[in-house]
């Protein structure tokens, strides 16, 4: 594969090339490989189809968390985020110590450690870290998905954005099974600040525990606004804001 430079853009098959555009720019490659009927039968193939089938899984259980978390995630994502969270969820996928190759799972490298440790701190926008942005302690009640960050002073303790007047943050609890597919999501209210020197702490309590028995997953949302004559406008469409998993249990 190479990148493709100059002032004629190409799209299509042309020869034994393919040109094409995608998230990186215009793109070219060469035709060819395997046929799809010999890899779907020959014997020698079968460690690449137990490979397709568990990277199909790994991409439908990304797919279940950003369709679990809602609107949240369009709030706060960049353009790659389907293919990191699926490279999340083939490595939790790797931790299934119970299932034949070519059928590991999310569902049993979730309930490990060492999985959800893989999914804990994981940014839906990578441009807008929680680590990078947020710079006061906080602590998740994980019976109740309670977030407290106490001490909260905006101006010291938040990189903020040029042209920033304002902040809001939101905490989400969710219930996910990775499983069968069910899953349940409850929101706190959202508080929202001015950027300024004012001490508060801040307690963001969600309605309910979501049911369900599965992950519980828990997150937060970081907005950013402009206030113009007393209306609070977000900036660039949400490029700054912040998603991410606080904990995993």
């Amino acid at each position: 594969m190479a990148k493709l430079n100059g002032i004629l853009k190409i799209e299509g098959t042309l020869e034994n090339l393919t040109f094409y555009k995608s998230a990186d720019g215009h793109m070219v490659r060469t035709k060819g490989g395997v046929s799809k009927n010999r890899i779907m039968n020959d014997p020698a193939f079968a460690r690449t189809r137990e490979n397709g089938v568990e990277f199909g899984a790994s991409a439908r259980a990304g797919k279940l968390l950003r369709s679990a978390v809602g609107t949240m995630v369009f709030k706060a994502k960049d353009a790659k985020l389907s293919s990191r969270l699926m490279k999340v969820m083939s490595d939790i996928k790797n931790e299934d110590t119970v299932s034949e190759r070519g059928l590991r799972n999310v569902a049993e490298g979730i309930t490990t450690d060492a999985g959800k440790q893989y999914l804990r701190g994981f940014d839906f926008n990578i441009n807008a870290a929680l680590k990078s942005v947020l710079y006061s302690p906080f602590t998740v009640a994980t019976a109740t998905g309670e977030v407290t960050i106490a001490q909260l002073i905006p101006a010291q303790q938040l990189r903020y954005p040029s042209g920033a007047t304002h902040f809001s943050v939101q905490s989400a609890f969710v219930n996910l099974d990775f499983g069968t597919g069910e899953h349940a999501i409850s929101f706190s209210d959202v508080v929202n600040l001015p950027i300024d020197l004012t001490d508060s702490e801040v307690v963001l309590t969600p309605s309910a525990v979501p049911a369900g028995t599965g992950t519980r997953v828990y997150l937060l949302l970081v907005e950013f606004f402009q206030e113009v004559n007393g209306i609070q406008y977000p900036l660039k469409n949400g490029a700054f804001n912040v998603l991410n998993v606080l904990e995993v249990v």
